[in-house]
């Protein structure tokens, strides 16, 4: 197997800067210069974005930040001891040991386990103290290799286990402070990379249990595999600790157990706080329970914990809804504008008889492109009626998780019988997620917790929030639905441009976030609605689709343009942005706009804009929800399709150019070059 570190990676008294971006691009350009790394720019940008997301610091003086980057061609270990500590976010002040992790996209299980291993030596104060007075690079080289191999010399105290941690082979003598006997605790880790923190959180959590006679086991849910918790033993438990950055997998198996939420970080700093606070939970009937359902609850619950607020939530659900609804849309979608191309308009009307009374050996008049137009179309309408469904089932699953999806796809199939249309499938996809939630925060027996996801929950959700559309809110949204279908039926002229600029707009303005994905689905919702006397709908969505096209296309013209002007990642970044521009998907264009938000963003949107005025100006429909220039067969009056495009693509490409000129002068270096001492 490779040597994970050398003593060219190591670095001992060195001063590598005064931040922590400093330290981790100076140590990328040291794994870079000996040769496992194919660029510097790419393992230190995977890698400051990865300590962007969490503080790598850790108790004692330590930092460990990691990666995974495609950059990375070997697993590697790169040491600095640091002259001059860099804080990097630690409870306990900077840090003067720094060990930087580079893995590759695909390491193997085997190096992914000794990196694990060595990120959990290193809340070990004797072998921290043995890297503070090694007198040579060899020396340190010595020590890891040692802690890797489990010698005793590099650690004293034995590591937990790979996967589980256990922490009391024999029975637990009364924990101080507890009530009613001995309590056992059951814990999960895990952080976004799965090398470092999730073990490290895993053994200090441990410790800190053994410490007041607690039995605590962790399932580590890292890279290197995880081998989940025997169910006898969750069972038993009183209390669970997630101490994660990510969804906890099988988080069901936890139903109704007292928990404490953390992020992992918080398991390596204060796990004395944390076991006791699960401690306190275990004997508190009202402390907070694992729900009846899984992951996407748990994130609701940390970002609650962190101050998210009700619109952050509700846009966090709608997206979700988005999201799942498009695959039902875009195949319908396309399906039906093949049966318009091979049945004519008419098609509408005779679909439906056409594929009851007819098959190949019976073909209706017309001949077989009728009949196969009749066949997509049916197929695309079937397809189609799921999109308000859909869209609320997946607006509840956001919300309440599984237990919502069945009350979601009934509350949005009532918004349709209604003619509530995609207003009515947003607001019965709310209510029958957060009725569904609310449902599966009772506390209920034992016995009872088994039928409550796939019985008592989706039962009861169902009737209240498919009632309350019936019976209240279904009625005035469908009004509301008709009044704005008939608005936009009749928008000609001035009054479409300006719709066209304003969707232009909304396109471009955070390149598939919520603004973005509100226009979208808005253009998708209204699509059934078209019809060769009403094609006001499929203007929008060819509007919309136009407009979205804009902003990766323009990007990757101005990198050709004036290519100095873009760093060398942007460069490569412009060369799929063609292909990504062309299929209409708009997050084409995020690499540049997080590179340089105040330029790229405004110059979008006035590409889009003039995209949306022109689109509408020229009365350009598309039956399609998505595909870009590849669905030309669902688009009518292709040629000004394309004319709009181009013209906001240029415009935008234009601004961006001249902003980044004129704007700010800004030099960017297409070649970095860091220092390394050998």
């Amino acid at each position: 197997m490779t040597q994970l570190i050398t003593t060219d990676l190591v670095e001992l008294d060195q001063n590598l800067g005064n931040s922590p971006e400093d330290v981790i691009r100076h140590l990328a350009g040291r794994v870079a210069a000996v040769g496992r790394a194919s660029e510097v720019e790419g393992l230190f940008t995977d890698a400051f974005a990865r300590e962007q997301k969490t503080a790598t610091g850790v108790p004692g003086g330590i930092a460990i930040p990691h990666c995974r980057s495609a950059a990375v061609t070997e697993p590697t270990l790169a040491m600095a001891r640091l002259s001059q500590p860099v804080d990097f976010g630690a409870k306990d002040g900077p840090a003067d040991l720094i060990f930087f992790i580079a893995a590759p996209s695909g390491a193997d299980q085997e190096h992914l386990k000794l990196l694990s291993k060595l990120a959990r030596s290193l809340i070990k104060k004797d072998f921290t103290g043995a890297l503070r007075s090694a007198s040579s690079e060899a020396e340190i080289v010595e020590l890891v290799e040692g802690a890797l191999a489990d010698k005793p010399a590099a650690h004293a105290a034995a590591a937990a286990g790979s996967s589980t941690a256990n922490a009391s082979a024999t029975p637990a003598p009364q924990a101080a402070g507890t009530k009613g006997g001995p309590k056992r605790l059951v814990a999960v880790t895990a952080c976004p990379t799965g090398i470092a923190h999730t073990y490290m959180a895993a053994d200090s959590l441990v410790a800190a249990a053994q410490e007041v006679g607690v039995d605590l086991q962790v399932e580590t849910q890292g890279s290197s595999g995880a081998k989940p918790l025997d169910p006898a033993v969750i069972a038993a438990a009183d209390a669970v600790i997630f101490a994660v950055d990510v969804d906890v997998r099988g988080k069901e198996r936890f139903a109704g157990k007292p928990v404490i939420n953390a992020p992992v970080k918080r398991g390596i700093d204060e796990p004395a706080k944390m076991v006791q606070e699960a401690l306190d939970a275990a004997d508190n009937p009202n402390a907070r329970r694992v729900p009846h359902f899984g992951a996407e609850e748990q994130a609701e619950q940390e970002a609650a914990e962190k101050g998210e607020h009700i619109g952050q939530k509700l846009k966090r659900a709608l997206l979700t809804g988005v999201s799942y609804m498009i695959p039902f849309v875009a195949g319908g979608g396309l399906l039906i504008a093949l049966g318009f191309l091979l049945g004519g308009y008419d098609i509408t009307g005779v679909a439906d008889k056409v594929v009851v009374e007819n098959n190949f050996g019976n073909l209706p008049e017309g001949g077989l492109p009728i009949y196969l137009g009749a066949v997509m179309f049916k197929i695309g309408a079937l397809s189609m009626g799921f999109l308000v469904p859909a869209l609320a089932g997946y607006i509840a699953y956001a919300i309440a998780d599984r237990p919502g999806i069945a009350p979601g796809f009934v509350s949005g199939a009532v918004a349709g019988f209604m003619g509530a249309g995609f207003l009515g499938g947003i607001v019965g996809g709310l209510l029958a997620g957060y009725i569904a939630h609310l449902i599966g925060t009772w506390a209920v027996p034992r016995w009872l917790r088994g039928l409550m996801p796939v019985v008592i929950i989706p039962l009861l959700a169902s009737i209240v929030a498919s009632g309350l559309m019936f019976m209240v809110l279904g009625g005035p949204i469908a009004g509301l639905t008709a009044a704005l279908n008939g608005w936009l039926s009749g928008m000609t002229g001035a009054s479409a441009v300006v719709l066209g600029i304003i969707l232009g707009l909304m396109m471009c303005f955070d390149l598939g976030g919520p603004v973005n994905k509100v226009a979208y689905a808005f253009a998708v919702a209204g699509l059934s609605a078209g019809s060769a006397t009403n094609q006001a709908p499929w203007q929008i969505m060819a509007t919309v689709m136009a407009a979205g096209m804009v902003p990766p296309l323009a990007m990757a013209l101005a990198t050709v343009l004036d290519k100095k002007l873009f760093s060398l990642a942007e460069r490569e970044n412009g060369k799929a942005a063609w292909l990504l521009g062309a299929s209409f998907i708009s997050e084409g264009a995020i690499p540049f706009a997080a590179a340089d938000p105040l330029r790229v963003i405004p110059a979008s949107m006035v590409g889009g804009a003039v995209t949306g005025a022109l689109t509408m100006a020229f009365g350009v429909t598309s039956q399609a929800p998505h595909g870009g220039i590849f669905v030309f067969f669902a688009i009518g009056n292709v040629l000004m399709f394309i004319i709009s495009i181009l013209a906001g693509t240029v415009v935008t490409a234009l601004v961006v150019l001249a902003l980044k000129r004129w704007a700010a002068r800004k030099t960017v270096d297409t070649v970095e070059t860091v220092p390394v001492s050998v």
